[in-house]
């Protein structure tokens, strides 16, 4: 059973490159972490399609009571943050929208500005590498179940899905990209089913953490645009102690690929015998993972 301390939160939005993009902000609980210079804060954002009211409170919550402020925000084009373009995954854009929401977590009251922690998962997992590259305000990174190469992962879509199921993903793909966007298709569907997460108990595991504002649609052209993702040579130029957590068995983010990534960033790595979505809360891993979390950082950032 999860012993996520019970903090509230406070929503706010910031701006990035024109779009006003949501976020919550948990304030850091006692002195533990705290300097003359303020608190340490972490910036958290979720992975493929996801949003701030879908299984993130948890984690933010866990490091809030150890004494981190943190800030978690959504997307431009994704829950409730603007953007005309919804629901259309672009990594360069959520690079840059995770940019804004260090610079807006720098801002907050009572923020140590050169202790920042950038939280990644799944694919923001290798966001927050890129996003580390060169900054000295970085002074730790946590990266969870990461995403950091997408031809790894199409090699290991294709060995668990049948081809007429990739050849019907693909060919929508193609024809949102040819026509400039808009078709979509379910972000977890059943196995057989079109969309971009169909492996047996992925629809029904991304269910269990969906909040509110979250919606299973995403653009067709999802597969072509991270099938070139591969943040390898962000994590060689990483400078700042990391923690890279990997899920052994995990289906949708190839494994071997992260620990490659972690060896190249000199990470701290952890290991958790189970599939992908078995770290998020409600499943046998959260309080692993999160407590691993909260250990890393406390050490680090203290």
């Amino acid at each position: 059973m999860s012993t996520t301390p019970s903090t509230k939160h406070d929503e706010l939005t910031f701006d990035s490159h024109g779009t006003t993009c949501a976020a919550w902000h948990w304030t850091g609980v006692g002195s533990a972490l705290e300097t003359d210079a303020g608190r340490p804060v972490v910036v958290m954002a979720h992975g493929l399609a996801g949003t701030v009211d879908s299984g993130l409170e948890p984690f933010a919550a866990t490091l809030a009571g150890a004494g981190m402020d943190v800030l978690a925000f959504d997307y431009r084009g994704f829950g409730a943050s603007g953007g005309t373009r919804r629901q259309r995954v672009r990594v360069a854009d959520q690079v840059e929208d995770y940019r804004a929401a260090v610079a807006a977590a720098q801002r907050l009251p009572g923020v140590d500005a050169s202790r920042v922690v950038l939280w990644g998962v799944s694919l923001s997992g290798g966001h927050v590498l890129q996003v580390a590259v060169g900054r000295d305000d970085v002074a730790a990174v946590v990266s969870l179940t990461p995403l950091v190469d997408g031809l790894a992962a199409a090699r290991l879509a294709m060995g668990q899905h049948k081809p007429s199921t990739l050849l019907r993903s693909s060919i929508s793909g193609v024809r949102s990209r040819a026509t400039g966007g808009g078709l979509t298709m379910p972000v977890v569907a059943r196995p057989g089913e079109v969309g971009a997460l169909t492996l047996e108990g992925c629809l029904e595991d991304y269910l269990s953490i969906a909040g509110p504002t979250w919606r299973n649609e995403v653009d067709a052209d999802v597969a072509l645009e991270l099938g070139t993702r591969a943040p390898m040579k962000a994590a060689k130029q990483l400078r700042v102690p990391t923690l890279v957590q990997i899920a052994d068995f995990d289906r949708s983010a190839p494994p071997q690929a992260a620990a490659k990534a972690a060896f190249k960033a000199r990470a701290e790595v952890r290991h958790y015998p189970c599939d992908h979505f078995d770290v998020w809360p409600g499943k046998a891993w959260f309080d692993a993972a999160s407590a691993h979390q909260v250990a890393f950082l406390t050490r680090v950032l203290g």
